[in-house]
Formats: structure tokens, sequence, C-alpha cells
């Protein structure tokens, strides 16, 4: 098995992978009744001018990109800049760079909110102690900043000599080698040869490091991770990417008679097995689910008004909104409804675009008011095309607006704003259409220059 996988890709074995093949009702109400608005939009008020200081800190900071510090702002809030600072200022003196720096906080942004004396501090001492000279200890600590998320000790310990073994072996070229000193069977020897298996197969380094940390390690044993390894290689899931390595995880650590009882769970609502196996590819975690979880949600979806058809359509649509609690469902209805759609809309964008189950009340906000409010799209516009409410407002929204906005300053458009679709075509579709069709040279070049500007906002 070992040898088919490290030399596949060689003989052309792995070089294809196969693939696998709502109207609410009136008096409604979810068990968990709605809070008012008001509080609502307190809340949200509050949470934004939280994520507005994070976004700064981080840009003022960290330099850090706008696009980048808004990102990591939806998983880590500031509330003031001293705690964070004292998380910089220990960095800093243990010699990490502000590269470095800034790769330990984009990777893991909660340290910003650690007690960089009670917890941080003791945890770089304890890896200085093994003897690591400045520089290993900041590569290693800035490649897998995860390792300061764990115990000292033998955990902490164990994980940093693995890691700084690769690393080491990465750099002399003698991988492979490391992975034959090892001893046969022994725990650290097994590791460090799936991970050269995995390394063979093109998972990125980022991810092999994540699983050589994680609580839940595909990586041990041999038998079972062959075993594993070979049923995600013939699932089709793409070495190079994170579902990959999600796919093994879940493999790994699910019996055959646990999946097999997952799936009659899904049979039993309506979906056929190869339906299961495609969701499974769509999001490898939805496997995780319990039976409760998966019947709670299916009838929660069902009291919003879809039929079972419709929520096993949107089950296979978006298995990710498994997971979602009833309370987040209530809380998505309550934005919905607050923007002035009617519950029926909310069921149809839900049938027609089951990720908006997920979309925080703010996104929900910002886009519905630019689009309809800015832009004078109507309501029923977006109940039509949801799939706007998930596009990067960005990269795609903001840039066609405003391109969109100076024919019609110019008169240039047949009628006074095309419709929401434009939003929804390809680029290039919507260059040629929009753009490239004008015979003014001047007018076609102010319209790319208005394009292109706008849609490189992200990176400043």
């Amino acid at each position: 098995m070992y040898s088919l996988i490290l030399h596949g890709k060689r003989l052309g074995e792995l070089q294809k992978w196969r693939y696998l093949r709502i109207s609410v009702q009136n008096g409604f109400a979810l068990s968990n009744s709605f809070s008012s608005a008001s509080a609502s939009d307190v809340s949200l008020r509050d949470g934004q001018k939280g994520k507005n200081f994070t976004v700064s800190y981080l840009i003022d900071s960290l330099g850090l990109a706008k696009k980048l510090s808004e990102s990591i702002s939806r998983k880590v809030t500031l509330v003031d800049k001293v705690n964070p600072d004292s998380v910089l200022s220990l960095l800093r003196s243990y010699r990490f760079t502000d590269s470095q720096i800034s790769s330990i906080i984009r990777t893991d942004p909660r340290l910003l909110i650690t007690d960089a004396e009670i917890s941080l501090r003791p945890k770089l001492q304890f890896l200085q102690s093994r003897g690591a000279s400045s520089s290993e200890l900041t590569e290693i600590v800035s490649t897998v900043p995860e390792i300061l998320g764990k115990k000292e000790g033998k955990t902490i310990s164990r994980y940093y000599d693995s890691i700084k073994d690769i690393i080491e072996a990465d750099k002399s070229c003698m991988y492979e080698k490391l992975s034959q000193s090892l001893p046969e069977g022994s725990k650290q020897g097994n590791k460090i040869r799936n991970v050269s298996v995995l390394r063979e197969l093109g998972v990125p380094q980022r991810l092999l490091f994540s699983l050589l940390i994680s609580d839940a390690q595909p990586v041990c044993g041999k038998e079972k991770f062959e075993e594993s390894l070979k049923k995600v290689i013939e699932m089709g899931f793409d070495p190079t990417t994170s579902k990959f390595v999600q796919a093994l995880k879940v493999v790994y650590r699910t019996s055959d008679k646990t999946i097999e009882e997952k799936i009659n769970v899904y049979k039993r609502l309506g979906f056929a097995v190869g339906d299961v196996w495609a969701m499974f590819k769509k999001c490898p975690i939805f496997m995780n689910h319990s039976e409760k979880k998966i019947c709670q949600t299916f009838e929660t979806l069902k009291k919003c008004g879809l039929l079972e058809d419709q929520v096993v359509s949107v089950f296979k649509k978006f298995p990710q909104c498994i997971g979602s609690s009833e309370q987040k469902i209530a809380n998505s209805i309550e934005t919905f409804i607050g923007l002035g759609f009617t519950r029926d809309e909310f069921v149809e964008m839900v049938k027609r675009f089951p990720s908006c189950l997920n979309l925080s009340a703010e996104t929900v906000k910002k886009k519905t008011d630019f689009v309809v409010k800015e832009m004078n799209w109507p309501i029923n516009a977006v109940v039509s095309h949801p799939q706007v409410l998930g596009y990067s407002m960005e990269k795609r929204t903001v840039p066609r607006c405003d391109v969109i906005k100076a024919l019609m300053s110019k008169g240039l458009l047949r009628s006074e704003l095309p419709p929401l679709s434009v939003l929804s075509m390809t680029d290039q579709d919507f260059l040629q259409r929009y753009v490239r069709k004008h015979n003014d040279k001047q007018l076609m070049t102010e319209l790319m220059s208005i394009f292109i500007t706008e849609s490189r906002i992200v990176f400043s």
C-alpha cells in the first residue's frame, strides 16, 4: 500500500481521481422566541463597533490588508488595545519578525485575546528550554501557530519535536530518510511515515501540520491510516484541498457501522445513497452530525414552511445547514423580515439559495441595503436572485454597480436599471455586454478603469 501511494503519482495511478456520484404558516413560531427588533439593532451596532475597531487595529498594528482584517474580525473581536498590544510586545521580545507575527495572527487570531503573561509566555519559555535557537523557535511557531494552543509538558513537546524534524528534513531533502530512520511501529515513526505519504500525494504543508497537532489525529497508526486513505482517494477527493483532509479525518474516526447507520437515517428522510455521498463530497464534516441533529434540522425547516422534498433539496444543495441550530434559523428569519421580506419570500430564498441560512445579520443587511436602497432594485428582485447575497461586495457587486451607474449617468442604458441578474453573469460576459461593446474607446477605457479599480479595493 505504501509503495503504491508513494510512487503512484509517477505511475499515473492517482492522476485521475474518481468522483462519486417555504410559505411559513400563520402564527408559526420556533421554540425559541425572537428577540425584539430594538435589542437586535443595539446588538448589531455594538458588534459593528467592535468589528470596526478590530479592523483598524489589525491594519494599523500589523499592516494587514483591509479585506483580510475584515475576515479576521469575524473570528475575534477586540475591545481595546491593551491585551493585543501585550501579545504583540511579547512576540517581538522573542524576536518574531512582523511578517512572522502577521502569519501567526492570520492563522490563529484568537491569540490576540489570550493572556500574554499567564498563557503565552510560559509556553514560549518551555519551548525555548528544549534547546531551540531563537530562529528555530520563531520559525516553528510561525509555521504552526496552533502549537501555542496546546498544553505545556509532553503534549506541546511532542508536537514541537515532530514539526522540527519535518522542517529540518524538508530543508535537507532528507524527508524519506527521516521516515526510514524511526522505529517500525512506533507512534512517532508511524506519524512521520504517514505524513510522508500525504506529502507525496500533494497535501500542502500547512494541512500536514494541522494533522500533526489535531486532537483527532488520522495520521496515527498504520493499517487504519492506509485503509482510510485508500477510501478517501477512491472517493475522488483532491489531495491539494482542505476537503481531502476533512474527509480523511471523518473516515478515520468513523466506523463502517456508524456510517451505514447515518446513511440509513438519510434514507428514511427520502435521500438516495448517492445523495448522501454527494453531500459528503461537498461537506465531509456533515457526516459527524448525530441522528437527533439531522432530524431536528429537517423538522425545523419543515416548520418554516418547506415541504419534505424541498428540505431534501436544501440539504443536498447546502449540507452545511444541517449544523444550524433552531435559534440560528429563527434569527435568520427575523433578520430577513426586519429588512422587509415576507416569511413566504424568506422560504422562497432558502429554496433557491440555501446558503442564506448561514449568512450573518450584518452581511444580509449590508448587501440588501446596497442593492435595494442604493441601487434601487426592488426587493422582490432579491427574492428572485438571492444568490447576490453571497457575492463579494468588493470583488463583484460594487465594481459592476459602479459601471452600471456610470452608464446610467450618461444615458447609455436602454432601461434605467438592468435586471439584478447582471450580478450573476461571469466577468467576461459582463465586460462584453456593458464595457467592451462601446465603440467610443475613451468611454471603454473609463468604464474598464472603474471596474478594475473597484475590484482591487480588496487589496488595499
